[in-house]
């Protein structure tokens, strides 16, 4: 299987015996080679000698007098900002610990590297797999998507993409269907990817231009299934199966997670007793059950029970995932 996400450093990072993502000198140099970063042809002096310091020695110690040498105030902002993030990144054993405290410390990052980390965790998750509709399905952890909910077809396309091409017509009617969640299927220049035509994803690598179906009985929906249980067992080296249900049971309903705010502010309610408008519970494109396959694993009071997971889309039908949900609230009897 050829490389792929190959942008997102993977390639620049080192594995540790138990397969965590080790930060590299390498993978710091990358960062400091942004366009934000990058000098151009208005940079002082000591910028120049900072960002050519940088690239020799990506660890170096920087002081405050040297960023306040820089004459530019916004390339000040942006090595301070940079240089935190590296602060935070060196302070973590690997990249999965970085990301996990991220959450359970309040440490300020910008939402972009936020994106980008989740992203190389997962081209590590997904290293030497040759499925394209599990690397379609992984995108929605770290990019934001538009739905189309057309005749009972639950259809999910890159929200980036959408804006940048759809007005123009780059993507074709399909394009605007997602854009616009009304008009009918009329062509595929976005191509809805399946079970023939999974490949198809690693020839139009980080285009984010497929479309993935998530409808329970598609493919797509298993593929989800199958990254959500990778990305559990990677955290919290807990086995778990999971499997697209149409409702949640009374009996059954102990615990859930939102994969999203809407879904969590949804589910809430519900749980709670509260009564959710029917447009609003159409918003929901997604439930699915959680069985944990070491009852142990649980808190005791919830051993043998499932778990519950939801996923829905806001009212102008984006959908913003948000997979450190499944690091924090999942009910287990120990956290990794």
């Amino acid at each position: 299987m050829a490389d792929f996400w190959r942008s997102c450093g993977y390639s620049l990072l080192e594995r540790s015996g138990d397969g965590r993502l080790i930060v590299t000198d390498d993978y710091l140099r990358a960062y400091f080679t942004r366009p934000e970063l990058a000098p151009v042809e208005e940079s002082c002096g000591n910028e120049r000698a900072l960002h050519a310091a940088l690239l020799e020695n990506p660890r170096l110690d920087v002081g405050e007098r040297q960023i306040d040498a820089i004459r530019d105030p916004d390339a000040r902002e942006n090595y301070r900002v940079m240089l935190r993030f590296r602060t935070q990144l060196l302070a973590a054993p690997s990249l999965e610990a970085f990301y996990s405290g991220l959450f359970r410390n309040d440490i300020a990052v910008p939402p972009l590297f936020i994106d980008q980390t989740v992203q190389v965790i997962l081209r590590g998750i997904l290293e030497g797999d040759g499925d394209g509709l599990k690397a379609r399905a992984a995108e929605l952890f770290f990019r934001g998507q538009r739905a189309s909910l057309d005749h009972g077809a639950i259809r999910l396309a890159d929200d980036e993409t959408i804006e940048m091409h759809a007005t123009s017509g780059a993507l074709g009617n399909l394009g605007k269907l997602i854009q616009e969640a009304q008009t009918p299927l009329r062509s595929v220049e976005l191509d809805v990817l399946d079970a023939q035509t999974h490949a198809e994803y690693w020839r139009r690598d980080e285009r984010f231009d497929t479309v993935l179906q998530l409808n329970s009985s598609h493919p797509g929906c298993a593929a989800l299934c199958r990254v959500l249980e990778a990305w559990i067992v990677h955290f919290h080296q807990t086995p778990v199966t999971i499997s697209p249900v149409r409702e949640i049971p009374d009996e059954d309903w102990v615990w859930h997670v939102g994969l999203d705010a809407e879904a969590s502010a949804i589910l809430n309610e519900i749980y709670d007793g509260g009564e959710v408008d029917t447009a609003r519970m159409k918003r929901i494109i997604g439930l699915y059950r959680v069985d944990f396959r070491n009852a142990s694993d649980l808190r005791a009071e919830l051993a043998g029970k499932p778990v519950f997971l939801g996923l829905a889309v806001t009212p102008d039908f984006r959908l913003r995932m948000k997979p450190q949900n499944l690091l924090l609230n999942l009910p287990l009897a120990r956290r990794a």
